[in-house]
């Protein structure tokens, strides 16, 4: 690591910000909604590109100097638009939430319904959980699963509930559902009660974009929204994609500047137009489809060890293991653990969970940033195995860490990924 100045100007933060890099090299990241950015990503933000305001949006700012910002946004757009398919793309929001609050504010007025998934099937908190504010200011209704077995998704009880409610908008996507989803069910319901259909892509955005996955755009979603990190391995941001309306489009444009945000971070859109470029390459289909081998690589190990899974285990990136059934143990204790040994996933809820959220039975892990190491199916094997052997109490801890910390630096976190 190279910061001369930080480590001048400030000891106490380059100290901080050092023992986190050691951490990243010598563990395992298995949070599904985290990975590892290339040292170009790194570059566009570190930039003086920080240092510009640029309210509006290219052609049309509020501020003097846009020759350079101009052109970095609009190779953002491009290339966003490429990968997905999309007409139109909005490349400012600040982050995956922000995305979705100007998305519901762009399609809504207050009072308006929306349909989307219960976060304890898998659903994130901006889906409309009673704890957000939005909850305050429309009304959500909620769908999950039928069988938590095989996360077979009610699209019978979700189509009465669309008639019964008739929503404005019908919201696909999950933060924790491992399984793909039935996309035409989605947009056949939508259209039949004048819905708009909106899918929250944010997890699985790489994988579509690396063709390891159904794009929603092919069924006639009407709009994804998206982070920018996760499986897409860019800088954590987010982005609002249209498919073909210039109407949403321009609604989803005023919705983010001025409704909602000033002046965008140039620094990180630049970030994001080198991460969509890397993501355009063919290496980044590879990639894609790498993570997906990973993931079934670790639920055959979950099997193998009578472990339960939700939904039965893993269509993409991600797997949801029932840490209380399997091994006795709550989901904060699992996660403990596994932090011990330096494999670092994150607690979570499980459908019809009888714990606390602060507590709950669940674990959620995943193989992206694996898989941008250069892990493959053998290592991510071994890794499930191991996991097991912590959390039946099989292993110390500490010694697993020792195993974790020669895994890690046999995989070294690449600096390039062309």
């Amino acid at each position: 690591m190279e910061f001369p100045f930080l480590e001048k100007e400030d000891p106490e933060l380059f100290a901080a910000i050092a023992g986190e890099e050691k951490r990243q090299a010598e563990g395992l990241e298995l949070i599904p909604s985290e990975n590892y950015v290339s040292r170009a990503v790194k570059e566009a933000m570190a930039s003086s590109l920080t240092n510009k305001y640029s309210e509006g949006y290219p052609g049309k700012r509020y501020y003097g100097g846009q020759e350079f910002t101009d052109q970095v946004e609009t190779l953002a757009i491009l290339r966003a638009k490429k990968l997905f398919g999309a007409a139109y793309a909005n490349v400012q929001p600040l982050g995956g939430a922000n995305a979705n609050i100007a998305m519901y504010m762009a399609l809504l007025s207050p009072g308006d319904t929306v349909l989307g998934m219960d976060l304890s099937h898998g659903g994130h908190l901006t889906h409309g959980h009673p704890v957000t504010y939005l909850t305050k200011i429309f009304n959500f209704v909620r769908y999950g699963m039928k069988n938590i077995e095989t996360g077979e998704i009610d699209y019978d009880d979700m189509r009465r509930a669309a008639k019964e409610a008739r929503p404005k908008i019908i919201l696909a996507g999950f933060s924790a559902y491992p399984r793909e989803l039935d996309y035409g069910a989605f947009v056949d319901i939508a259209r039949e009660v004048g819905a708009i259909s909106v899918m929250d892509i944010a997890h699985i955005a790489g994988l579509i974009a690396g063709k390891a996955a159904k794009n929603p755009f092919d069924f006639g979603f009407d709009l994804m929204t998206t982070t920018t990190h996760k499986t897409l391995r860019g800088p954590r941001g987010g982005m609002i994609l249209t498919r073909e309306s210039e109407e949403i489009a321009k609604r989803v444009d005023k919705a983010v500047f001025p409704g909602l945000q000033g002046g965008p971070h140039m620094h990180q859109i630049a970030a994001k137009a080198v991460a969509f470029g890397e993501a355009l390459h063919p290496s980044f289909v590879r990639y894609a489809k790498q993570i997906v081998a990973n993931t079934k690589a670790m639920e055959r190990v979950f099997k193998e060890e009578g472990v339960r899974m939700i939904a039965g285990g893993s269509d993409n990136h991600l797997i949801l293991l029932d840490a209380w059934t399997s091994f006795g143990i709550g989901g904060a204790e699992a996660e403990s653990l596994l932090d011990r040994a330096g494999i670092t996933l994150n607690k979570n809820m499980i459908a019809n969970d009888t714990r606390k959220p602060i507590d709950p039975s669940g674990i959620r892990f995943g193989t992206p940033a694996l898989t941008t190491r250069g892990f493959r199916e053998a290592e991510s094997a071994q890794i499930a195995h191991l996991m097991c052997e912590v959390l039946a109490k099989k292993k110390d801890a500490t010694t697993a860490k020792e195993e974790v910390k020669t895994l890690a630096l046999a995989h070294p976190i690449p600096e390039s990924f062309a």
